[in-house]
């Protein structure tokens, strides 16, 4: 035991001091403090302490003698021991409350900040999609990206960065080191005397009453796992962001000085006296913080919540070593077991989240045709979702390790895709995932494109969709890694087909208006033209261009590549052939009366209508330049 510098005092002068501060007997001690006063006074009282002890334990090796005037004695020594005991309870408990002030969280931010961090952009996603929601059309990401905290620009957000750690614990002094060495002092006295669970007792509740004042400040609320699972997810999403980085803060910062802070005042003052201290003070807390993660494990698999799962699961996976190392302890072993557990929770979650996604593609029922063709709501969301897949790429593929559910399982049922694996050999488990759900985007697309009246405007669909797909891969380097080029280049075959059959079943009718079979008679080419059956292919032509020119001006294709490319193709078939077809044969419709009412267009007109198609507005009657 650390003895105070005075010399030694007599039995008699120590038990006077001892009693000379006894709160139950003397007014000045009531309201008086020792260790408030000065250090003289203070040595003084813990000499008188000490010399108190050792009385106690003479007396007690010649107890045996069974001297009345031993036991008087005794009895007397007794009595001051525990007047001593009561007033370094008392003595113990003042220091501790007056040094109890939570941290601030700027210097928990600040020691957080002195770590090695590489930010990873968080993300926040939107339910999916509802039956014949057509809220996203033209949105182009319904998922919001971003790489700044919103607790560092001190907002309240979804979106939150997460971090994957390169260092880890970082210590501050809780109570200044003076201040300790008069804790341990008292701490050394109560514990030598018997008074280890009081010690520990008032040491608890104080600090704990300092942990949960910072809980509070952090925004670490007190809330039951059934209270967690009863929130709104949307609610909760932006509990999860603030949680994540008050947990690392906690853990690496708080409990980890705590933890300092008991081996300073209890560290060899008995068995396991720093780790039942530290337990008594944060154990309440812990499980506290980590219910949270527990109760967001154990909820409802819905596909929205993926991604939050996976930066809960990285920053359990980052804190776990530090989890480990902080509650070290043999009492601590509930909160080492109840971390990984939770870890093991959350990856369950995040493979039964990616399973329940892949059902509600393949499922996801709306039969109201988007208008015009353009993308769909589901496969904008399924694409997004995806390209965000491949940016948790590293813990993905830590995680799913098995093929999706696909292949003979299903070869009898007719209302789910099949898929050859032996193309994908060399690809991964989570590559073959996220092809399996584009298989099954397009599985359901082909259903949808099916509720639309128009074959052509069903081809647009496809060919809108497939292109979005391919888009989307071509734009995440990661994600096409994945996907890889074979797939893709299959995906790109399919919307170029798509574009096809479109032009097949729009213009094939039209073009047929321009051959020559059915205008000549008698077998003559050079006069024998009919004239009647000339201008009825002409006012074919023009009623059945006019009907598509207007149809399809209301069609869009958002992609201003695509949009172009296929008007070239459209021109290129039909201007030469309208071109040859109007040299042939003006002249027979010029020379009789009203030519105007069949030669509706010249070849400047039907160029500058092809430019109005896929635009997804009404064409103006003004709006193209016809012949006079």
């Amino acid at each position: 035991m650390e003895q105070p510098e005075n010399d030694s005092v007599s039995y008699e002068t120590a038990e006077q001091i001892i009693l000379r501060w006894d709160a139950t007997a003397a007014e000045d001690a009531r309201v008086r403090m020792i260790f408030e006063g000065d250090r003289q006074e203070i040595d003084r009282y813990l000499q008188a302490v000490d010399r108190i002890q050792l009385s106690m334990e003479s007396t007690t090796l010649s107890d045996d003698d069974g001297a009345a005037g031993v036991q008087e004695q005794s009895k007397k020594i007794n009595g001051a021991i525990q007047i001593a005991m009561a007033r370094l309870e008392d003595e113990f408990r003042n220091i501790l409350i007056s040094h109890a002030s939570p941290v601030e969280t700027e210097t928990l931010t600040e020691s957080m900040s002195s770590a090695h961090l590489t930010p990873r952009t968080s993300t926040s996603i939107s339910e999916f999609p509802g039956n014949d929601d057509y809220s996203s059309r033209g949105d182009e990401d319904s998922i919001s990206r971003d790489g700044s905290s919103s607790l560092e620009r001190g907002e309240s957000s979804n979106t939150i960065s997460s971090y994957r750690s390169m260092s880890s614990i970082r210590e501050i002094d809780l109570i200044p080191s003076d201040i300790v060495c008069d804790l341990r002092s008292i701490a050394e006295r109560m514990i030598a005397a018997g008074y280890f669970r009081e010690c520990v007792q008032v040491y608890g509740s104080v600090r704990k009453s300092a942990v949960d004042a910072c809980f509070k400040k952090l925004g670490v609320e007190k809330l039951s796992i059934g209270d967690i699972q009863r929130m709104e997810w949307e609610a909760l999403n932006a509990k999860i962001g603030k949680w994540m980085r008050a947990a690392k803060m906690c853990v690496r910062v708080l409990f980890a000085s705590e933890k300092r802070l008991c081996e300073q005042i209890f560290e060899g003052l008995g068995t396991a006296a720093d780790d039942a201290c530290f337990m008594e003070t944060v154990k309440g807390p812990a499980v506290q913080l980590f219910n949270f993660a527990e109760a967001i494990s154990i909820s409802r698999r819905a596909p929205e919540k993926l991604f939050k799962i996976l930066d809960l699961h990285d920053t359990l996976f980052d804190l776990l070593p530090d989890i480990d190392a902080v509650f070290d302890g043999k009492s601590a072993e509930s909160i080492r077991v109840q971390a990984t557990e939770i870890f093991s929770r959350l990856a369950e979650a995040a493979r039964g989240m990616l399973n329940e996604f892949e059902n509600a593609v393949l499922r996801e029922p709306s039969k109201v045709p988007v208008p015009g063709g353009t993308i769909h709501p589901l496969t904008r969301y399924v694409m997004n979702y995806i390209s965000l897949i491949s940016d948790y790429k590293q813990t993905l593929s830590e995680l799913i390790v098995s093929r999706p559910a696909t292949g003979s399982r299903y070869s009898d049922d007719q209302t789910t895709p099949d898929m050859d694996f032996s193309d994908h050999e060399e690809q991964s488990p989570l590559a073959l995932h996220l092809i399996w759900i584009i298989v099954i985007l397009q599985f359901n697309l082909e259903g949808k494109s099916k509720h639309y009246k128009d074959n052509s405007l069903a081809h647009l669909f496809i060919m809108n969709n497939v292109h979005y797909i391919v888009q989307k891969i071509k734009g995440s380097p990661e994600l096409r890694e994945m996907i890889g080029d074979h797939y893709l280049r299959k995906l790109t075959a399919k919307f170029r087909q798509a574009a096809t059959s479109y032009q097949r079943a729009t213009w094939v009718g039209v073009l047929y208006c321009l051959r020559d079979e059915g205008l000549h008679v008698s077998g003559s080419f050079s006069s024998g033209v009919s004239k009647t059956a000339l201008r009825e292919r002409f006012k074919s032509f023009n009623a059945m261009f006019e009907d598509v020119h207007k149809t399809q001006a209301l069609w869009l294709i958002p992609d201003t590549q695509l949009r172009e490319e296929l008007r070239i193709s459209i021109s290129d078939l039909l201007i030469p052939a309208y071109r040859s077809f109007l040299g042939r044969f003006r002249s027979h419709i010029e020379s009789g009366r009203h030519p105007e009412n069949y030669i509706k267009y010249s070849v400047e007109d039907l160029e500058t209508a092809v430019l109005d198609f896929f635009e997804g507005c009404a064409v103006s009657q003004h709006s193209r330049r016809r012949s006079q």
